[in-house]
């Protein structure tokens, strides 16, 4: 017997792999599909069917691509809408995998068509709930991605399939998400690598609830706002794709030809904060490689193409990030990095930083200037805020830049310098002149001037 979950980082993307005998079943696979075939051939099974919960929103999903690749079947969820590819899973069919079973469930909310998948083993018991975004570990699937007018009635429906659908099949049953922690599909998702359905109706705060309005009302609440990526990843997970050969192979730069291309590109800068801040390619735009999944759909454009600055010259797992939301259009990499930029004489610039002690005994000094905080509501309630401070947050700076002081050094906070660093690239590319990136978190703040209120 298989059962593999595939975890695609950054995304939190969970996907899935069953199989008995000689045959598996993918379960909402992503685009870079090699891994599935693989896992698959390496205990003799062939990828007969692949399952969908649910039109994704956030990644690319690979089923086209996947059953090109190997024959198999495509169930799709959302029957609703007009998929170029598959097709539709009914509520209630069945599937065998060898000794295994897996039932279609309807379990609409987080899109009106979503489906959860049983998988019972070879005595009938039922075992593993695959439950897309209908239910995560300590949270639940958004209701708000067909927009606010429907968010209730959206809302309603996530309430009927988890307490009427989901709940039944009995507490002892295996939970297997589509996300875990980070993901942008739930608010506040647990850092619980598996859960079960009595774990979440004893302790899923979203579940602690009275009765139905009490549910629609806590979900209805404001939520964040959906990435501007969001929509095209809706439109192409109706569409399919053609089958991916091999994963796309950008080419080596050298500075005069990455110079030239630049003009009319993005320049993606993926090094660590501490690396980007001493130098960087003038105009480029910082995305530390393992935050790229969670920001490259705020900061990144599919209008043009992208240019890549990778920590240690090898651009691949920041290609394989950037292709799952889509984004193929990567132009090529700077061969050689930063210290071939410099040996070629080109210009580059810095970013200030300074740590948090610095930083206190300046402000305290009577140093003129502005605080920039871009941490989540979340974390302002949880861990404070700094008194004075402008709070916009990161997600954000794209759109609200411009409410951004030009007039005084600005000095932005994250709680660790990553986020800050995303921030302070963007604005400096747009002509932002006096900026300086906080080093650490709040445990070192012992400003007078600028208190943590909490």
């Amino acid at each position: 017997m298989l059962f593999e979950r595939i975890v695609s980082k950054g995304l939190a993307h969970y996907s899935y792999l069953v199989g008995d005998k000689d045959s598996a079943v993918a379960i909402d696979p992503r685009r870079d599909f090699e891994i599935y075939i693989e896992k698959a051939a390496s205990e003799g099974m062939k990828i007969a069917r692949i399952l969908e919960t649910h039109r994704n929103e956030d990644y690319f999903v690979g089923s086209s691509a996947l059953a090109q690749a190997t024959g198999a079947e495509i169930w799709h969820a959302d029957d609703q809408w007009e998929y170029e590819y598959g097709r539709a899973a009914e509520d209630g069919q069945r599937w065998k995998i060898g000794r295994l079973e897996i039932e279609a469930l309807h379990t609409p909310g987080h899109t009106p068509g979503s489906m959860s998948y049983l998988l019972r083993d070879a005595d009938g018991i039922s075992w593993i709930l695959f439950s897309g975004d209908a239910l995560f570990a300590g949270d639940v699937g958004r209701t708000d991605l067909l927009g606010r007018d429907r968010a209730i009635e959206m809302a309603g429906l996530l309430y009927e399939s988890i307490f009427s659908r989901l709940f039944p099949l009995g507490d002892d049953v295996i939970v297997c998400p589509a996300h875990g922690a980070g993901s942008v599909c739930g608010e506040s998702i647990a850092d619980r690598l598996w859960t079960a359905i009595g774990i979440e109706r004893k302790h899923n705060p979203r579940l602690q609830v009275r009765n139905k309005d009490e549910f629609v009302s806590n979900q209805t609440k404001t939520q964040p706002e959906k990435p501007p990526y969001f929509n095209m990843m809706e439109k192409v997970n109706l569409e399919g794709e053609p089958l991916m050969e091999r994963l796309p192979t950008p080419n080596p730069l050298s500075p005069q030809k990455f110079e030239a291309l630049a003009a009319g590109a993005q320049v993606l800068d993926t090094r660590t904060e501490l690396g980007f801040s001493a130098a960087h390619v003038p105009g480029s735009q910082f995305i530390w490689a393992d935050g790229l999944a969670s920001f490259a759909g705020w900061y990144l454009s599919y209008d043009q193409p992208i240019l890549l600055l990778t920590e240690g010259n090898n651009p691949e797992e920041v290609v394989r990030i950037l292709i799952r939301e889509r984004y193929d259009n990567i132009a090529g990499y700077l061969s050689g990095g930063m210290l071939a930029w410099h040996m070629s004489g080109k210009d580059s610039r810095s970013l200030k930083t300074v740590t948090v002690q610095e930083f206190c005994r300046a402000i305290d000094q009577s140093h003129e200037a502005a605080v920039l905080d871009v941490r989540s509501d979340e974390e302002l309630l949880r861990n404070g805020r700094i008194s004075g401070a402008q709070h916009i947050h990161v997600t954000q700076i794209p759109e609200r830049h411009k409410e951004v002081s030009r007039d005084q050094e600005v000095y932005i906070f994250c709680g660790s310098g990553m986020r800050s660093t995303i921030a302070a690239s963007y604005l400096e590319a747009r002509g932002w002149e006096n900026l300086a990136v906080i080093l650490g978190g709040l445990s070192g703040w012992k400003s007078v001037k600028c208190p943590v209120v909490r």
